[in-house]
């Protein structure tokens, strides 16, 4: 019986449009490791799913033991995601706005004030283009 993060995960795959399943495949053989590629083999044999069956996808995914099935998953699942928010993020400003306050607390915590001061600078000036009011107050 699959649990909900099988289901998720299969889910998740089944609801991608054919340019974000080409951008998923380019993102997660974008270094090639073998880890990758059991990645996109599992990506692949979900794909042509109609229904969720784990005993058909081991048998479809020869490389993929039982074991490793559910770690395999879920960073599956994960580079999905990141390949989407990769996608979307020149079309959603909140994303941008976030990725640019995430990178000016990392430069902070690195010791790198001023240059943290810079991007907050930036993120203030695309905050009020947008009219994004909560990163002004957090900037």
């Amino acid at each position: 019986m699959p649990n909900r993060s099988t289901d998720a995960l299969f889910q998740l795959v089944k609801s991608l449009e054919k340019s974000e399943k080409r951008n998923f495949k380019l993102y997660a053989k974008r270094n090639s490791a073998t880890e990758d590629l059991k990645v996109v083999q599992l990506f692949d044999a979900l794909d042509k799913m109609n229904d969720y069956n784990e005993k058909e996808l081991l048998k479809k995914t020869k490389s993929v033991k039982k074991q490793q099935l559910s770690n395999i998953k879920a960073n599956l699942y994960k580079q999905i995601l990141s390949s989407l928010r990769l996608i979307r993020d020149e079309a959603n400003i909140d994303i941008h706005l976030h990725e640019q306050m995430d990178h000016a607390r990392i430069l902070y915590n690195k010791g790198l004030y001023l240059q943290s001061l810079k991007m907050l600078e930036r993120l203030k000036e695309t905050a009020k283009a947008h009219q994004q009011l909560t990163f002004l107050q957090q900037a």
